[in-house]
């Protein structure tokens, strides 16, 4: 009876101590994706305060002579396009973050233009609300950078925790799946071409 004993024992110390390491493992896991939820959060709000910029943006450049509309239509059509875009910090697949960058791309791409552009324009250029949305504009895109880099660094130790051994093990029994990375932009690989 006493060897039925020690071996009931030690196989219950065994399971208590893989259990153990089984829940800690977990709670480390749902910890690292409350982490990618919170820098997607931030994310976003950054992404909104640009979106809530450009009506203001807009507004100040329609008071310009002669500006081309084209311009401020593409910038408009983009925003909306972005805005309608959103990806629930619970399913943060690769898919769904390119499809969210693609969008927020194609806005950025047309605030560029807009900029750009408006340098033909010397009484846009002196006008201090445009300067001033231009100053928050730049601030607000330097702000994403930085919540776009923190993101990806919480996916990085989230995706590594839930690839690795034996964090895999739990991450499949728990239903924690790998989450996407924001990239670089298609193209942005090349310098742009600066004529004057």
């Amino acid at each position: 009876m006493k060897k039925s004993t020690l071996v009931i024992v030690i196989i219950l110390a065994v399971v208590v101590i893989f259990g153990g390491c089984g829940v800690k493992k977990y709670n480390s896991l749902v910890q690292q994706d409350e982490v990618v939820k919170s820098k997607w959060g931030t994310v976003q709000s950054q992404y909104q305060r640009r979106a809530d910029l450009i009506p203001n943006l807009v507004s100040t450049v329609k008071g310009a002579a002669n500006f081309e509309k084209e311009t401020l239509t593409q910038v408009i059509e983009a925003r909306a396009k972005a805005t309608q875009i959103t990806v629930n910090a619970d399913d943060l697949s690769p898919e769904k973050i390119q499809q969210y960058q693609a969008a927020q791309g194609q806005l950025t791409a047309a605030l560029g233009k807009l900029l750009m552009v408006s340098e033909a324009y010397p009484e846009l250029k002196a006008n201090q609300n445009f300067q001033d949305l231009q100053a928050q504009l730049e601030g607000t895109e330097n702000r994403i950078a930085v919540a776009r880099n923190d993101f990806n660094d919480s996916v990085k130790g989230y995706n590594s925790a839930v690839r690795t051994f034996p964090g895999n093990i739990v991450a499949s029994f728990g239903g924690f799946h790998e989450k996407g990375y924001f990239e670089a932009d298609k193209g942005s690989e090349n310098a742009p071409k600066v004529q004057f």
